[in-house]
């Protein structure tokens, strides 16, 4: 047993690892051959709005309420299992129905709400036409979410891990083939999102049909089990996304600042995101099925032992993730983004942001640690409170880095606004981890602080040998694709393997990433 969930993990991250380089190619794509502009700013505001409500189903607040609800449905028999698949599949699709079309017809509001800095009337127009093209994408990527969360209750991770590539897919084609037979080639984005999630929810019914988990549409008699996924998914909107609306508090800012601040952000954030999904994200999506089958069990050490699990086995990840990206971050931007429309001066300055979210990497990886524990014991309160305190920490933050950076003529201002959202991660880890140990749902292992202490050394001497063996910036804009890419390749590496080998001469083993380890 103790072998499964790390298989599962490494399944599901390394189909997401998949899915992210698809991601990295795409916004490479899109960033060479249109930029970092007025245009790519609108686009990316027109993403984030959908995108944001997206994450609260699919990666947050829905699937943190609804697998803990379906998980004792199934411990009741197949059949209420079956039930409330039924009656959630209606109910959510007319709720989606509804908040798209709202959307759609809102549009121009919306853009004024999370962009209130756009002060160019086609700016405006622009996003606000490319969101009424966006703003579908939601209704069809929840559905997605729904037939995802089945079949991770079904074990089946494989599928939704890779789901995620037909969006990156489609916008590639858009950006490549789309864009140059569009009067605004811009606008071809917007219509990849769309294509995209029709494509993957498509994509998943042949697997849910196999899994003998498709839904049958039912909108009457709704089942206890539907209203209490809503009783526990209303607020856990705040406490499992709340990184999401940091970032776009971050947006709204960045809509004030220089242009190209809200793409320079947006790029920074994705680089950000490979390790935390590939570990936080997959990590939290084995564990929620199997803390809530410990729950419903009363398995109160089983329970701890599995937290401190995906503890261990996040911070083997997150600490030297966040050092290699802090040390990496122009050299990845030059050699992956840096070409055509993408400038040297763009590199740097999302360099800057990238730099500033990296520090934040391992808070936002434990919280999808630590939320699960909340959610599955049916607790979405908690969370919520802990969120609201680390939103206002991150708006309080921003308004003030911001503040330091102009007043103290600073340049890349963006990137005080990626430095709050770290800190405020931080915050709200912090609380998270404090109510959980007082609880005694969690206590750590004395394994977990031996573990911890080598892994910071070794990351810390990893980031030493990489600061200086990098070449400046400068270098980097003289040489071709090809040198760039050996010339990364090597310090990634190095750090990879003196970070692997400090490990272990420090004396970690492989034993110690088990789950019934002690």
């Amino acid at each position: 047993m103790s072998k499964k969930p790390l298989k599962s993990t490494l399944v599901v991250a390394a189909l997401t690892f998949i899915s992210r380089i698809f991601g990295y190619i795409r916004d490479a794509v899109i960033f060479i051959v249109f930029g970092a502009n007025a245009g790519t700013d609108a686009f990316f505001v027109a993403f984030r709005i959908p995108n944001f409500l997206r994450r609260l189903f699919a990666e947050g607040a829905f699937s943190q309420a609804f697998v803990p609800v379906m998980t004792a449905q199934l411990h009741s028999g197949e059949t209420e299992f079956k039930r409330l698949i039924d009656h959630m599949s209606g109910v959510l699709a007319l709720i989606l129905l509804a908040v798209t079309a709202l959307g759609i017809i809102a549009s121009p509001l919306l853009i004024l709400l999370f962009a209130p800095g756009f002060d160019d009337p086609q700016q405006q127009v622009l996003a606000s036409d490319m969101l009424k093209i966006t703003f579908p994408y939601l209704f069809f990527i929840s559905l997605t979410a729904l037939s995802g969360s089945i079949l991770n209750i079904r074990q089946r991770f494989a599928v939704p891990a890779l789901t995620p590539v037909l969006l990156n897919l489609s916008l590639i084609g858009a950006a490549i083939w789309l864009a140059p037979k569009m009067q605004n080639p811009v606008m071809a984005l917007a219509w990849g999102v769309l294509i995209a999630g029709i494509a993957q929810l498509i994509f998943q019914i042949p697997f849910l049909i196999h899994a003998k988990g498709l839904p049958k549409v039912r909108l009457s008699g709704a089942n206890e089990g539907v209203k209490r996924v809503f009783t526990l998914m209303l607020p856990a909107i705040f406490g499992s996304s709340i990184v999401q609306i940091n970032l776009l508090v971050d947006t709204i800012i960045a809509s004030f600042l220089a242009e190209g601040s809200i793409s320079w952000l947006y790029i920074s954030d994705r680089f950000v995101e490979l390790p935390l999904a590939l570990f936080g994200i997959a990590t939290a999506t084995v564990i929620l099925p199997m803390l809530s089958k410990q729950h419903v069990a009363q398995e109160r050490q089983k329970f701890s032992h599995t937290m401190n699990w995906a503890m261990r086995l996040s911070l083997v990840i997150a600490i030297p993730a966040m050092m290699g990206l802090v040390a990496l971050a122009t050299p990845i931007l030059a050699t992956l983004v840096q070409y055509r429309e993408f400038t040297l001066a763009d590199t740097h300055m999302a360099g800057l942001s990238l730099m500033a979210y990296a520090l934040g990497l391992p808070a936002f990886i434990f919280i999808k640690i630590l939320a699960p524990a909340f959610y599955s014991r049916q607790d979405t309160k908690t969370p919520v409170k802990i969120g609201v305190i680390a939103m206002l920490v991150n708006i309080a933050l921003n308004l003030l880095f911001v503040w330091l950076f102009i007043e103290l003529d600073l340049e890349g201002s963006h990137a005080g606004l990626a430095l709050a959202t770290s800190l405020a991660a931080y915050v709200n880890a912090s609380l998270l981890y404090i109510l959980l140990n007082r609880a005694k749902v969690i206590q750590f292992m004395q394994s977990t602080f031996a573990l911890a202490s080598k892994v910071f050394i070794s990351a810390m001497l990893m980031y030493y040998l990489l600061d200086k063996f990098t070449p400046e910036l400068a270098a980097w804009s003289v040489w071709d694709v090809s040198t760039r890419a050996k010339v990364l390749l090597a310090l990634i590496s190095l750090g990879a393997a003196s970070y692997a080998g400090i490990l272990w001469l420090l004396g970690t083993k492989p034993a110690d990433l088990k789950l019934e380890a002690d």
